[in-house]
């Protein structure tokens, strides 16, 4: 399995028995290694089960060209060990070279609204107006609203360009309204959200910390954003996805580090964004797929649903206390160079609104596996005063429905004006005058200065950062 041997790779290098990555892959390749793996067998067969009955099943490429544009991959951690107890990288290797379980050309879209919403509350940030930014903290959730405190002009589309009005931080992760999390990731600061996303376990290497990377416009794999729920899910102590438990030939014995880590963000951080993340699930992007599952049985489940720009990847990432997932769903063209290209009409869903949703096929995969394989009901221990799973959800004001459809592109503009303060919301940069707040929450100075939106999918045009998406 190439994934192991890249692992084995990594390990040699950090224990010193290769002096070189060059070094270490000589060494592997040279053949002799006894590996053992942390693969659960019935796991690993349910998780390509599910893959097979929810997805590739339906898939028929001579009736739908687009049908064989559709790659799948999904990675299963256990939170606890950091075992890798399932993967899934795609058709076998001789019809498909590229291992979907760890590939990191994607963008990962609106999963990525969590590690935002982390950083805020392991930061103590505050709003615009200098309000400490909570759960019920209260933002403007208007299309197309230009950031404010940004040296960046950024202005994000909601999807299908919905205007949400005030709505609580809560209700804009249930939604995924990108307007809010622009703003939210403005005010946490851009570099501390990356720092965080870091410490959580993606590679941020050479990101630019400007506002698009709200929307996910980084790439990411299964594998990496399995490990980073996977450190939420363990209250906030970082956990490292292992797949090799140990690996030896005739003169080395190599035993991986410890797959659980260093506590990186708080535990009050992590399981408020896990009580946060239960509403995705239960009133939510992920409700018919994950909440009205008949093998639900009562079970507790935190996650978010992400769905990129032009369609071109869809994503579920989510979690039991006991067994994390992430599934992604990525769109490309079956004919070299292999481009991505949008997954829209896969398995004869209607163009437009027939898009392939995170809340779709990948939220279909993971209820299937995890809820096929987890036959004991178990709830998250959360010591958190705050999230969907511990008080009930806060809206400002009615608001849509949350949907999966990736927006249009949004404008770019100038950063508005230092806002007044105040506690009632002024009026929207488009105009548009934002409806009541919540009778429990006072809202920050205006609705322009707070948190951004959770994620309908988008891709802004940032021009220090060049075109992104975003996602639901």
């Amino acid at each position: 399995m190439k994934a192991a041997n890249s692992e084995l790779e990594r390990q040699l290098l950090a224990q010193g028995v290769a002096d070189s990555s060059q070094e270490a892959e000589a060494m592997v390749s040279a053949g002799g290694w006894n590996i053992t793996l942390n693969v659960e067998k019935k796991k690993q067969k349910a998780l390509e089960k599910s893959v097979k009955e929810q997805l590739t099943s339906k898939l028929d490429a001579k009736k739908r060209p687009v049908d064989g544009d559709i790659q799948a991959g999904a990675v299963s951690v256990n939170p606890k060990t950091g075992a890798v107890v399932a993967m899934y990288g795609g058709v076998d290797y001789v019809k498909h070279y590229t291992n979907n379980a760890t590939r990191t050309d994607y963008q990962p879209a609106s999963t990525f609204k969590p590690v935002i919403l982390a950083a805020a509350l392991d930061q103590g940030a505050v709003t615009q107006d200098d309000q400490k930014i909570s759960v019920n903290t209260v933002y403007d959730g208007t299309s197309k609203r230009p950031v404010v405190g940004s040296d960046i002009g950024f202005a994000p589309e909601n999807e299908d360009d919905v205007d949400y009005g005030d709505v609580t931080v809560q209700t804009a992760m249930n939604k995924s309204v990108n307007s809010v999390f622009a703003q939210l990731g403005v005010d946490v600061g851009m570099d501390k959200v990356l720092k965080t996303a870091s410490d959580l376990g993606m590679d941020t290497t050479d990101l630019k910390a400007v506002p698009a990377q709200t929307l996910g416009t980084m790439g990411a794999s299964p594998l990496q954003m399995a490990g980073v729920y996977a450190t939420l899910d363990n209250h906030g102590r970082k956990v490292t996805p292992t797949l090799i438990k140990s690996a030896e030939n005739s003169v080395h014995a190599v035993q991986p580090a410890d797959p659980i880590g260093d506590q990186v963000i708080s535990r009050e951080a992590a399981d408020t964004v896990t009580s946060v993340l239960t509403g995705v699930v239960d009133d939510g992007t992920a409700q018919k797929s994950v909440r009205d599952n008949p093998l639900r049985n009562g079970q507790k489940v935190a996650g978010k649903t992400g769905t990129s720009d032009d369609n071109k990847s869809a994503w579920f990432t989510a979690y039991t206390p006991d067994l994390v997932t992430s599934v992604g769903l990525f769109g490309e063209s079956a004919k070299p160079p292999h481009p991505q290209v949008t997954m829209t009409g896969a398995t004869g869903l209607l163009p437009g609104k027939g898009r392939v949703n995170g809340g779709g096929y990948p939220a279909q995969i993971w209820a299937a596996y995890t809820f096929g394989v987890s036959h004991k009901v178990s709830r998250f221990d959360l010591e958190t005063d705050q999230g969907a799973a511990v008080q009930p959800s806060i809206t400002a004001s009615p608001s849509p429905s949350p949907s999966e459809e990736p927006s249009e592109e949004p404008a770019t503009e100038s950063p508005s004006s230092e806002p007044s303060k105040t506690q009632t919301p002024s009026a929207t940069p488009t105009t548009q005058t934002p409806s009541a707040t919540p009778t429990t929450q006072t809202p920050s100075a205006t609705p322009t200065t707070t948190a951004p939106t959770t994620g309908a999918p988008q891709n802004p045009l940032d021009p220090q950062f060049g075109s992104g998406t975003g996602s639901q």
